[in-house]
């Protein structure tokens, strides 16, 4: 009877255990989308180069779009050139499920390819009350390889309605280059603003990618140089028409809106 009794509390307490321990981890962090991430700048590809903001001679029949597009290729070379393995790595993180590592920390871990190139990456988000904090390791293992090395890190709520990321500039220099904040409303990520952070030429230089609610466009910059010229841009769009609008100072010369249409060809706004 003594050696039942000890059987039945040695299965309770182990249940007990069980139902206790799986409590205490609760629920692993959604992760962010990848859209907080992400700046569209398909509506802007030109054939000019992007750093060069006076290649839009103002003979041509399309140069209201040609200098926004200029403008606007600034930034997605600036991006493409320096966080396109983070992205990566966030980006194929969604098919991947975490592991509970210690109390309110949970890692994914996993392979990804960018370009012809393998990595590894590790993320990990900390819960708390009200916040979630990211970091993300991504080792290399080839030619000038690096292991775990911190590329992303950054801060969510926990209702997902917003947060920040910092990127670091490379497994060959730890400092900061850009800091990226962002607002989500229900399902879409609302706003996207990279900051560079970086102390160099583009220091607090910044593009905000936003969505517009009235009107006939759906899309918006707002970028700022904090050196040169132009200062200054504003640029709306519809990614389904491709029609637009651009106001900046320093190139048209006053605050006015200059639009192109469907075809990327200047207009008299409506």
């Amino acid at each position: 009877m003594k050696r039942f009794f000890l059987i039945t509390l040695i299965i309770s307490l182990s249940a007990f255990c069980f139902i206790s321990c799986k409590k205490d981890k609760g629920d692993p962090p959604v992760l962010p989308p990848y859209a907080s991430m992400v700046i569209d700048f398909s509506n802007f590809t030109s054939k000019k180069k992007s750093a060069d903001l006076t290649a839009t001679g103002k003979g041509s029949e399309s140069t209201t779009w040609e200098f926004a597009a200029s403008v606007a290729g600034v930034w997605s070379s600036l991006l493409s050139a320096n966080i396109e393995v983070p992205l990566a790595a966030f980006e194929a993180a969604i098919n991947y499920k975490p592991e509970y590592v210690s109390e309110n920390l949970w890692q994914w871990s996993y392979d990804f390819n960018q370009g012809l190139n393998a990595y590894k990456a590790k993320l990990q988000g900390k819960v708390s009350t009200s916040t979630v904090t990211w970091k993300m390791y991504i080792t290399y293992e080839g030619s000038g390889g690096y292991k775990d090395f911190p590329w992303i890190e950054g801060t969510s709520k926990t209702d997902g309605s917003g947060g920040q990321w910092q990127f670091s500039e490379s497994p060959q220099s730890t400092a900061k280059m850009f800091q990226d904040d962002w607002t989500k409303s229900g399902d879409e990520v609302t706003s996207v603003k990279y900051t560079y952070i970086k102390n160099d030429t583009y220091k607090d230089s910044y593009i905000i990618y936003s969505t517009i609610t009235s009107g006939s466009f759906d899309s918006g910059y707002n970028i700022h140089f904090s050196t040169g010229e132009p200062s200054d841009t504003d640029i709306e769009w519809n990614v389904t028409t491709f029609d637009g609008r651009l106001k900046c100072v320093d190139y048209l010369g006053d605050d006015n809106w200059y639009c192109w249409d469907t075809n990327k060809i200047n207009k008299v706004c409506d």
